[in-house]
Parts: C-alpha cells; structure tokens; sequence
C-alpha cells in the first residue's frame, strides 16, 4: 500500500526510516481493518513549518508534533471500520487507491520527543504516522472513551511492528498524566499509574477516594482492573507516580498484580523528578497468586 512521501532538504528521510514508515503505514490500516488499498501524503518538516501550519488551518500559533487533514468525514462516533464503504468515496482513479489524505509531521518535534521518553527517533516518527493515520481513519482523543479506543489501535500496530509501546520513560509520562485524575480529598496524596499488558495495550489509573476511607482504591488497582475489564489478564509492567515520596505500591496492589503478573515483573515509580526500579518479586517474596499459591501447592498446571 502505498504511502507518498516528501520533505523539506533539510529534514531528508532514510532509506531505512522510509521502510519502517511504508510498515507503520501498513499497520495502522491492518489494525483499524482496513482492507482497501489506501494513500496518504506525508510531509515530514521542522516546528517552523508546522506551526505557520498550524496558524493557518487552526488559527494555533505554536507547534506541534503531527497534524492530519482527512479527505474523508465520517459519521459522528464512527470510523473507516464501521462505514468501510465510506472508504470508497475517496478512491483515486489515477492512483488506484483510496486517497486518506495528508499527515504533516515535524521531524525537529519528533527528535525532542524521543529523547523525552528515552526511544529512537525512527519508534517516534512510526508512532505518529501510525497516530496520523488512525485521525485519517475517523479516530479522535477528545473524550477519554476515545481516547482509550485510539490508544489501542495504536499500540496494536506498533506491536504489529515489533515496535511495542512503551518504554519506561513513556510510562512514567503517562502515570504522570494520571495522576491529574486523582480524587484525593483526604489524603492530599495523589497518585497515578500506567499498566501495560501483555498484548502491549496500555492501561492508566489514579487513586479515588471516600469519605468511608476503606472504600478508596489505590491507582495501581484502578488501571489493573480496567485492563482486566477489558479482557485482559497477563501484565508486563507498571508505572506509578506521586509526589513528595516513592509511591511504591501498598500490600493490597500487590498482592492483586501478582494475580495477573510474573514476579519478574517490572515496577517502576517517580516523584519529583526521582525514579526508581524494582520488581514485582522483590516487592512481595512467596506471593499467593496462581503462579506461586494456591495452584501451584495444589500441582496445576498455570
């Protein structure tokens, strides 16, 4: 399926970067289901010309780090995978493909992105092609329903990549993000977390609060249990952030992860700028979960 790219001299592609954008192109069709041969234009440039496009198209003076502009409007709520004959509206008889529409991504934006998170340029530059590209396909992040519905597709096509999401900055950035959600009237202590599981969808929560305090939940429960209402049951990771101390996690956070993790299972935490590492394992030695409780002295199999 093709993908036209340009750019500005300056911000030239490689042959190697090329190859991996045609496959994140590729991806981010297969995981919105698209079967139709598609198009988009990419223009890959500096904050400069990103942001005078920004000025012009969304009267935002500033810039960002990739625009999409659709070809296609879909109905309200829905995407190319709900109408897929929407798709063939936009079919270009000269082309033969549907033409998408045009992506702009700033390679500058990108660069400082990936040095942020602590990931290559190339992860970065394929997440926001694939992130463009799903906007070209009817997808938002408005709401936070949106959000999470985008964030999957996402994460189902970069781990089609072999470029799964994330690493251990990118999640100790989203616990933070969190951790603004936090209800914590009474504690002061807000917290959030990033969970990410094992098909690599990424699953965030923060700390709620009640006025009967036994019936508050940490952050590290709440992302657990929406990750687990959404069918999934094995973790890889998690990330926890807070304020003024480490926010490792209480007795009851662990002892429910170790029901769906590995004892090898990463743990971070932040606070304050501060990091720190450990594991799941060495958080709670001899755990009673289904790999090393109650099956196990029973000799089930896992």
């Amino acid at each position: 399926m093709p993908l036209l790219i340009d750019y500005l001299a300056c911000f030239p592609l490689s042959k190697e970067d090329e190859r991996l954008m045609m496959r994140a192109f590729d991806a981010a069709l297969a995981a919105e289901g698209v079967s139709h041969v598609c198009y988009v234009s990419l223009t890959v440039c500096d904050d400069a010309n990103i942001q005078a496009i920004n000025k012009q198209t969304r009267h935002i003076d500033q810039p960002t780090d990739v625009l999409s502009f659709p070809t296609i409007s879909y109905p309200d709520k829905q995407t190319a995978k709900d109408v897929p004959w929407f798709l063939q509206s936009a079919f270009n008889p000269d082309e033969k493909a549907v033409d998408l529409g045009e992506i702009f991504i700033s390679k500058e934006h990108a660069s400082k992105q990936a040095q942020t998170y602590g990931h290559s340029l190339q992860r970065e530059l394929c997440y926001l092609l694939v992130h463009g590209v799903l906007h070209l396909l009817g997808h938002d992040h408005i709401t936070s329903k949106e959000k999470a519905t985008m964030r999957t597709k996402e994460e189902q096509a970069m781990k089609k990549m072999g470029l799964p999401e994330p690493d251990k900055n990118g999640m100790l950035k989203l616990a933070i993000e969190a951790m603004e959600n936090s209800y914590s009237p009474y504690s002061h202590f807000p917290v959030g977390a990033c969970l990410l599981t094992q098909d690599g969808s990424l699953y965030t929560g923060c700390n709620i609060e009640n006025a009967s305090y036994g019936l508050s939940n940490c952050a590290e429960r709440t992302a657990c249990f929406k990750a687990v209402s959404e069918g999934h049951r094995r973790f890889q990771a998690i990330a926890i952030a807070a304020k003024n101390t480490a926010p490792w996690p209480c007795g009851a956070c662990r002892q429910v992860l170790s029901e769906f993790a590995p004892a090898s299972m990463p743990i971070y935490v932040t606070w304050d700028g501060n990091t720190l590492e450990s594991t799941l394992g060495q958080l709670l030695p001899h755990a009673f979960s289904p790999e090393y409780g109650i099956d196990a002295f029973l000799g089930k199999e896992k």
